[in-house]
């Protein structure tokens, strides 16, 4: 049975066509069924089920639904053995060039940290490329945080040892 796209358009035949409500509740549909006949644990089920909700393409239903009975028929106009490009989070990018810039700007230490952060937790909530790349900003961010750590505290235990008055009172009891 052959599925034809809707409003007399072809298909895009690259997953770049928009997902619709029911093409991800037939996607959630699947993801039940794989849950119920073992395919899929408890976590891999709920995992995909907030991917399929977040999809935006029919690309991303099949990212979520191809390993799985089924999961075919929910991408129609997907073609058959066709490479699925995901999304690299932008966030994990502003994380990596935030934490390159800090020897140039060193403002960008924190920024790095907590764009590295919020990138992770978006990643494994939509399934994003990109995991590498806030990962690779969030150690160049602590790294960048722990040297500026340390040459503050070099730079204070300097000014300790040398930097206090030497006040000479006089003779005692003078």
């Amino acid at each position: 049975m052959a599925v034809s796209p809707g409003y007399g358009m072809m298909p895009a035949g690259d997953g770049r066509l928009r997902a619709s409500t029911a093409d991800r509740e037939r996607a959630v549909d699947v993801l039940k069924a794989g849950f119920a006949e073992g395919r899929l644990t408890k976590d891999e089920h709920d995992d995909r089920v907030s991917q399929a909700y977040a999809a935006r393409t029919y690309a991303d239903l099949a990212m979520v639904t191809a390993d799985l009975p089924g999961g075919q028929m929910v991408a129609p106009y997907m073609q058959p053995g066709m490479p699925v490009q995901r999304q690299t989070n932008s966030l994990a990018v502003a994380s990596l060039v935030c934490g390159l810039a800090q020897p140039f700007l060193g403002l960008t230490t924190i920024p790095a940290i907590i764009l590295g952060y919020v990138a992770r937790g978006q990643i494994r909530r939509t399934g994003e490329d990109g995991n590498g790349i806030a990962t690779a900003g969030l150690v160049l961010g602590w790294v960048g945080l722990t040297i500026g750590v340390l040459v503050v505290l070099f730079v204070a235990a300097l000014t300790a040892g040398h930097g206090g008055f030497n006040v000479n009172p006089g003779p005692p009891g003078g």
